[in-house]
């Protein structure tokens, strides 16, 4: 059988020293990459090749990774696009994944969780650390200490976050799950559209409207469409579980921890691992 493809990536940053730390940092992750400095030489590069990813800084000097994300959008691009933006910039965040964006990360860039969103947006699993118990090889050995050897370059950091989740993939056809949204509205049909574009990212969703008109059927739908549809979608009434309960009923307990706690028991967390 023939080996998988190499996947290749095109890391899209102005600043010479973050774009070699991404570089170096998905090198060691066993991708073929590549880099542009701004919009236009991206999509010159775009032109001539196609890629598994795009990663992009949102300023550019010509321009904004948005634009980029158009572009792709635009001409059909099966690329993934995964989008960094600076911290606290929630309005971007929602810009970048209304138009496309299959997730976002926010400066101080986390490498373990750029490493984590590159591989589920590929659908692989990060390379795990060569050894155990010590600490990751980003973490001051790894990928910040080959691009310079001392202090990680000014928007990165590296901390703990939890393992990739599957990739989710967008549907071919009508999902059930949308065709229970019942109506053939403008409105509807941009609803539908919507959750079909949400559930490809990773990112929280948050579902607002008046008792009565179905978030919690669009919040279902969302999960049938994404790819974590084989595993749990589980709803929580937060304002029926008292605050003294809060951290047993979410993180779950075991036997013993307190008074009544007579079995161990898991908390939604981890009943929704791996699902919605």
């Amino acid at each position: 059988m023939n080996a998988s493809p190499v996947p290749r990536l095109l890391v899209v940053d102005d600043e010479p020293d973050l774009r070699t730390l991404y570089e170096l940092t998905l090198l060691r992750e066993g991708y073929e990459v590549e880099t542009a400095g701004c919009v236009e030489d991206a999509w010159a590069r775009l032109i001539e090749r196609t890629y598994s990813a795009v990663i992009t800084d949102m300023r550019l000097p010509d321009g904004s990774g948005l634009d980029l994300l158009h572009r792709l959008e635009e001409a059909a691009r099966a690329e993934k696009a995964i989008v960094i933006t600076a911290y606290g910039s929630a309005e971007n965040a929602v810009e970048a994944l209304k138009a496309g964006a299959f997730d976002y990360l926010t400066k101080p860039v986390d490498l373990r969780q750029f490493r984590t969103v590159v591989a589920s947006a590929l659908g692989r699993a990060p390379v795990a650390p060569a050894t155990t118990g010590q600490r990751s090889a980003g973490a001051g050995t790894g990928a910040g200490a080959a691009a310079g050897g001392g202090p990680q370059p000014r928007g990165v950091r590296d901390v703990s976050v939890e393992a990739a989740v599957p990739a989710p993939v967008a549907p071919a056809t009508v999902h059930p799950a949308l065709a229970r949204l019942v109506g053939q509205s403008v409105a509807m049909r941009q609803v539908r559209s919507m959750i079909e574009r949400v559930a490809r990212g990773m990112a929280p969703v948050m579902v607002l409207g008046e008792s009565g008109t179905g978030k919690e059927l669009v919040a279902r739908a969302i999960h049938a469409v994404s790819g974590r549809a084989t595993q749990s979608f589980i709803a929580v009434n937060c304002g029926a579980i008292p605050e003294q309960l809060l951290e047993a009923e979410f993180f779950g307990f075991r036997k013993g921890a307190f008074t009544g706690a007579t079995e161990d028991r898991e908390g939604f967390f981890q009943a929704a691992n791996g699902g919605t």
